[in-house]
């Protein structure tokens, strides 16, 4: 229990008064961000639920990925703009690390978490609020899993901060625990759709993941933040073709169920 609250505390602006104060705690806590992924997905779902009674879907998805940020305060959004700007605009490591290190944020990372934000909200326009209920939430899981899977097969690109801490303290079990509960929590909620994106989540954060060796030499905290925001937009994609009745999920027999098709 004391790693879910470290984890809640760690990602979410909920003050549940548990902190990360060492390595051994951070160890803990990360095999549970998956499990707080679904929750803050289940929190954007129920205020997207909730909204349609009044607005239209696109007002009620763009209030549920806004309600989605202020829980999280941003923390996946912020490395994901760093993360553009910095391979976008660094051309040696010098350069790049420089870049990812200043906190202002230029116009690839503007462009970026922009078409995060615009991805997001039109998929989640697109989905009648039971699919949300089951996308939102596995969405949330499945991408924490892909950033949890980074951070036991690639180095840190240094000794020093978030992304050291991450690598130093988890431990391939730990990692494959944390990476497994996302798995599971995304085909309970999607069925086969879950498979197809956690593949294209997986192949999302091993370019990603290359890409950062190369550069940096490992993955830091704003990579892992960036592979979590790509595969978030990538599970709800694949939602969005299941609710089209593309994959023959339990989304899509739930949405037939509703409107009463065969």
């Amino acid at each position: 229990m004391k790693g879910l609250l470290g984890a809640v505390s760690f990602l979410t602006r909920v003050p549940v008064g548990a902190g990360i104060r060492e390595t051994g705690e951070l160890a803990r806590s990360v095999p549970w961000f998956p499990v707080v992924g679904a929750g803050v997905g289940l929190a954007e779902a129920g205020v997207y639920a909730g909204a349609r009674v009044l607005l239209p879907p696109l007002v009620a998805a763009a209030l549920a990925v806004v309600a989605g940020i202020l829980l999280t305060g941003a923390f996946h959004e912020d490395g994901l703009g760093d993360t553009a700007d910095a391979f976008a605009g660094g051309t040696d490591r010098d350069s790049t690390v420089r870049i990812l290190k200043d906190p202002r944020l230029g116009t690839f990372g503007v462009l970026a978490v922009a078409a995060s934000l615009l991805l997001r909200v039109a998929a989640v326009a697109a989905l009648a609020p039971v699919a949300a209920l089951a996308a939102l939430p596995a969405a949330g899981a499945l991408s924490r899993a892909a950033a949890v899977a980074a951070m036991t097969a690639l180095p840190a690109a240094t000794d020093t901060g978030l992304g050291a801490s991450y690598v130093a303290a988890l431990s391939r079990r730990r990692a494959l625990a944390g990476a497994a509960a996302g798995l599971v929590v995304a085909v309970a909620l999607l069925g086969v759709a879950a498979l197809w994106a956690a593949a294209a989540a997986g192949v999302a954060a091993a370019l990603l993941g290359r890409l950062a060796v190369r550069r940096l030499g490992g993955v830091t905290g704003d990579i892992l933040g960036a592979i979590q925001q790509v595969g978030e937009v990538l599970v709800l994609l694949a939602a969005v073709a299941a609710a089209a009745g593309k994959s023959g999920s339990p989304v899509s027999s739930l949405l037939a169920l509703v409107s009463g098709s065969p």
